[in-house]
């Protein structure tokens, strides 16, 4: 029998379970592209719950109790002697959020003998070590797709936040218990018209060039891999070779690319710096592909008009983070991916994985990282996607 460690996000401050605003969630059966959506023999959960925290278990304990194996979760990550620490030597499965993420790091994971498969419950692997995991005979896995399309309305939503000049505005009336229309206004633009840029253009970073075209913008994008010449004459868009082609070009830049030793830090002083004054960014993939106090700079200093995001690092931050007060910002923690429609193809897509690795059957090739067990069939990646 196995010992799976889940590792979720704490409760909510009102308790559990919350009161829902809605009855009922649509029904998602397949994604952009042709792959379905999760497909587990069946799920011990109402689709639109809160599934993500500690108390929601992502929907897992009766399934894996009735099998007989044991569940432990918890949201104690972090620090001597968490519960993290103390309970992942002897499992068998670390199930991890990115938004709530357990680091498995080279010394948790030489720590963890029996350890074989992490699972990221969402997308983004990128708290696990793959070259440890790798000598370590594991496999990871996560649930492509699953919250790409909840992040790409993320993006957007924060992009006209910044642009529109929306907190601000809502302080006034709020906070403020004001009317200051000129002070609202003084700030906010149309985004109609304006350069807009995305740096990835996989599943995600598509699924915003997709959403942006109706604002009558003009669409830029940079990737490793180019877009098919039907993709860009179909969104009108304009490729770049390399990030500073494409930041020098834009208003708005909109991050979603993989963190890997070429993206990390890759918007410095400099970067940043070739960008036209009053310059946006919002990002939504990793907070480490921007340096966290060339952002403060430039917002201080006017380079960047706004920034916007909802990846910090480490997650969660700590309470002096710079990005929690410097000006004009429109953060949030991170919760672009685990909207409450979201958890529940991810919670489905885990327990599919799970269903797969504990029958010894395969898992989906398009759900692996890395394939420590032989278990991909054909097609497994080697490395972290964003989206």
């Amino acid at each position: 029998m196995a010992k799976i460690l889940a590792v979720l996000y704490p409760d909510p401050v009102g308790g559990y379970p919350p009161d829902y605003a809605r009855d009922e969630i649509p029904t998602i059966t397949g994604y952009p592209g042709g792959q379905t959506a999760p497909t587990p023999e069946a799920i011990d959960f109402t689709p639109g719950q809160l599934l993500g925290c500690v108390s929601g278990e992502l929907g897992l304990r009766r399934f894996l109790e009735e099998r007989g194996h044991t569940l432990v979760v918890t949201s104690d990550k972090e620090g001597a002697g968490s519960t993290l620490d103390r309970e992942l030597p002897d499992s068998d499965v670390v199930i991890s959020q990115p938004f709530w993420p357990a680091y498995l790091t080279p010394e948790r994971i030489a720590a963890a003998p029996r350890l074989k498969l992490a699972i990221t419950a969402g997308i983004g692997s990128d708290h696990v070590d793959l070259p440890s995991a790798i000598s370590h005979g594991m496999t990871v896995a996560e649930v492509t797709f699953s919250n790409s399309i909840s992040v790409s309305e993320h993006a957007v939503m924060q992009i006209l936040t910044l642009v529109r000049n929306y907190l601000p505005s809502h302080e006034w009336v709020t906070a403020k218990e004001g009317w200051n229309i000129a002070d609202s206004a003084a700030r906010a633009y149309d985004l109609e018209g304006m350069d807009v840029g995305v740096l990835g253009s996989g599943r995600i970073g598509q699924a915003v060039l997709r959403r942006l075209k109706p604002f009558d913008v003009t669409l830029h994008y940079c990737d490793v891999h180019r877009l098919p010449q039907e993709v860009e004459e179909e969104l009108g868009l304009t490729y770049h070779p390399d990030a500073r082609s494409l930041a020098s070009a834009i208003d708005v830049l909109s991050i979603h690319t993989p963190l890997h030793p070429q993206t990390q830090n890759l918007f410095d002083d400099e970067l940043i710096g070739a960008m036209k004054r009053g310059s946006y960014i919002v990002n939504t993939a990793r907070a480490l592909i921007v340096s966290r106090d060339a952002v403060v700079r430039a917002l201080n200093s006017g380079r960047l008009a706004g920034y916007a995001g909802d990846v910090w690092y480490p997650q969660p931050p700590p309470p002096d983070h710079p990005w929690r007060t410097m000006p004009y910002e429109a953060m949030t923690p991170h919760v672009s991916g685990t909207t409450l429609s979201a958890q529940a193809r991810y919670s489905a897509g885990t327990r599919e994985i799970l269903e797969h690795w504990l029958d010894g059957r395969p898992i989906r090739p398009e759900y692996l990282i890395v394939d420590g067990g032989g278990l991909a069939g054909a097609g497994a990646r080697s490395y972290t996607v964003a989206g």
